[in-house]
């Protein structure tokens, strides 16, 4: 996101001390706008069309500032970004095998071309580095693909075949990098994969490079960080439904592309809407200093848990001089929590292991590659790479503490803190993914939690309530948007979108509102440096001109599904129960799975709670009602891939013992979530 800056391009604060934020004529805002904006029509008239508005003069301006400002000569990037280029997917898009298209790099053909007024020329410049595509020789016998999916796809080649690293999100997209590099290397078999972290986009291709018969044979290992599937389950499955749809204005893969759309995410260009699942891994790593050597590739293993994901780990590949940093070192400010949700991370954790991956690694490595982006040669280069990298989430942990322990709020230290000239000076410390403004408020959540310490603000009135409080307060709806067509003609964007807010949640039916708050999100969008910010904004914008896009991608994949141990499958059937419905029910059945050495579950409902262990041989449990017997795999898809127990019982896939009635006391009590659930609007 393009920072507060002077004309020197240093962010300044525009903070006294519990001070009030106005927004300066000469500046720009923490979202990229100012004062002194066009408006989109007459003070009392919004314009009601379905398409976007025009960048303002004021954001115009405040984009060629930057085009004027930071160092575009500097052209390093690039020739990195296409050192190796072997050849690129032609033509770049990648169907199902239904035939529809789950990614494509083509309709980002509008990058070649100028920036327009519409994009802030930085995220402009890392969109036309990130959106390159192909396979690349990144040293010898070691290749790279990317601009395939959100994520890269790396291969090493061994004795007999080729070790793959981080199969992106998609079969589909996975096969199609695989085959892309057989093309042009012979059809190697793989030998390994590895998993480098617990996020999606590094394991859901997984059966587009290998199969489960090939990993059970031990023919191809998987290998994967300690904690990786209980991190891999607790982000797609038990909080799935609400980060999907979530990741899909993050990532806006539903946007339109163009230049008034979506240009990039800042890691990558989107996220594919493939097929996506997951291979159980076969080898743990469980310590740093871990070696293992696969197809003959030896690799030395560093556990860095708690830093980009909760299961994550860099490896050093010693006979060869590479360090793979996983997604610790990319070329961005990575975030401290993401929009969609996730765990908070620590910087200060983040920060130490790069200082280790340093003296460990890099001080003996001439190459280094990560999960995203292009790589670093050079043993200087990549040492400075992760120092700066290092400096710069140590930076934001500490000096948003320093303020914290003197009274400000999360809120408040994000408008002041600034990072320092030699961090800001580097483009890879610029805020494409992360941002400075959100990720010093994930460090103040970490330390302090949700609640600032003002009694005024430990029990507000929920959103819609407080909305109409608000409306009413202003002197009812009209008042409240002429008031924001005022601030929206003088620029304030923060706060017209603010005030808007709450007419559109005090009643969701108010069009004018609806097109203003359009329009506003619009405008913020195209200021922004920070590609998952202009997603956000434009989709909202999207949705309330054009109804809802719902979610492009399941949370709950079936490959995802069958990859749940019984523990897993049954907290997330947890999660279903309607409490107050279920309150005064109680039924106690057992789930008796053949395939896995008839291991019996015991399952309790009672106080609104679904209680479930595992029995023990010679328990002296009381009887349950009812015993079912099944697989695991009609387990998954009767209570958790939207199928039906009653069906299955039907057609003898579950066998039933006992009384049956306690099964239809269950009927009704389960809630299905909503992909599709509404953010802009209530």
């Amino acid at each position: 996101m393009v920072e507060h800056q002077d004309n020197d391009g240093n962010r300044t604060p525009r903070v006294s001390r519990r001070g009030v934020f106005g927004v300066g004529a000469a500046a720009l805002a923490v979202a990229g706008v100012g004062v002194g904006l066009t408006a989109c029509g007459d003070s009392d008239e919004v314009n009601p069309a379905s398409a976007p508005t025009d960048p303002s003069d004021h954001i115009a301006d405040a984009n060629r500032r930057v085009a004027a400002t930071l160092p575009f000569s500097d052209t390093t990037d690039f020739a990195d970004a296409d050192r190796g280029w072997i050849a690129s997917l032609e033509p770049g898009a990648v169907k199902d095998a239904g035939g529809k298209v789950v990614w494509d790099t083509d309709s980002y053909a509008f990058l070649r071309d100028p920036c327009p007024l519409s994009v802030n020329p930085s995220l402009w410049r890392q969109s036309q580095l990130t959106v390159k595509q192909g396979l690349y020789e990144i040293a010898p016998g070691c290749y790279q693909i990317r601009g395939l999916d959100l994520s890269n796809m790396t291969l090493i080649e061994g004795n007999s075949g080729v070790v793959v690293i981080d199969p992106l999100i998609s079969t589909e997209t996975a096969a199609a990098g695989l085959a892309l590099y057989r093309a042009h290397r012979g059809n190697r078999p793989v030998t390994g994969l590895i998993y480098s972290h617990s996020h999606v986009d590094h394991f859901g291709g997984a059966l587009g490079v290998t199969t489960r018969e090939d990993v059970a044979a031990g023919r191809c290992p998987v290998l994967a960080p300690s904690g990786f599937l209980e991190h891999a389950v607790a982000e797609n499955i038990y909080a799935g439904t609400a980060m999907s749809r979530r990741a899909a204005y993050m990532y806006g893969a539903a946007l339109p592309r163009g230049p008034k759309g979506q240009v990039g995410a800042g890691l990558g260009q989107t996220t594919s809407i493939g097929t996506t699942t997951l291979i159980d891994p076969t080898v743990d790593i469980t310590h740093s200093g871990q070696e293992e050597i696969i197809d003959g590739v030896r690799m030395v293993f560093q556990l860095t848990p708690g830093t980009e994901a909760p299961s994550e780990m860099n490896f050093y590949f010693p006979d060869r001089r590479m360090l793979c940093m996983a997604e610790n070192a990319t070329h961005t400010l990575h975030n401290i929590v993401t929009l969609r949700g996730a765990l908070v991370r620590d910087p200060h954790v983040w920060s130490r292991y790069l200082t280790e991956s340093i003296n460990l690694y890099g001080r003996n490595a001439d190459l280094v590659f990560s999960s995203h982006h292009w790589p670093v040669w050079g043993t200087d280069r990549i040492v400075e790479f992760l120092a700066v990298q290092r400096d710069l989430y140590a930076y934001l942990n500490d000096q948003t503490l320093r303020l914290l322990n003197q009274g400000y709020v999360g809120s408040e230290i994000a408008e002041m803190l600034q990072l320092p000239p030699a961090i800001t000076k580097e483009w890879s410390t610029h805020g494409y993914y992360g941002s400075v403004s959100h990720n010093v408020k994930a460090i103040y959540q970490r330390y302090m939690g949700w609640f600032d310490g003002n009694p005024a603000h430990l029990w507000e009135h929920p959103p819609v309530e407080s909305a109409k409080r608000h409306v009413d307060a202003m002197g009812g709806a009209k008042e409240v948007l002429k008031k924001a067509q005022k601030a929206y003609d003088g620029g304030d964007y923060r706060w017209a979108t603010q005030l808007v807010n709450y007419v559109i949640f005090a009643d969701p039916d108010d069009t004018k509102a609806k097109h203003l708050q359009a329009s506003v999100f619009e405008q913020l969008a195209y200021g922004a440096e920070n590609a998952t910010w202009r997603n956000f904004y434009l989709s909202g914008a999207y949705e309330l001109r054009n109804g809802p896009f719902g979610t492009p991608t399941k949370a709950n994949a079936q490959g995802m599904l069958a990859a749940l141990t019984i523990d897993q499958a049954f907290d997330a059937i947890s999660l279903f129960v309607n409490g107050p419905k279920a309150w005064d029910i109680k039924a106690t059945t057992d789930w008796r799975f053949t395939d896995a050495e008839n291991r019996t579950q015991r399952v309790e409902l009672r106080n609104g709670v679904l209680i479930h262990y595992a029995r023990t041989p010679n328990d002296a449990l009381p009887a349950p009602d009812a015993t079912l017997t099944l697989t695991r795999a009609t387990f998954a898809s009767a209570m958790l891939a939207g199928g039906s127990v009653a069906d299955a019982i039907i057609k003898g896939e579950i066998k039933v013992d006992g009384n049956i009635a306690a099964l239809q006391k269950l009927n009704g009590l389960f809630d299905r979530p909503d992909p599709n659930f509404a953010i802009v609007t209530p």
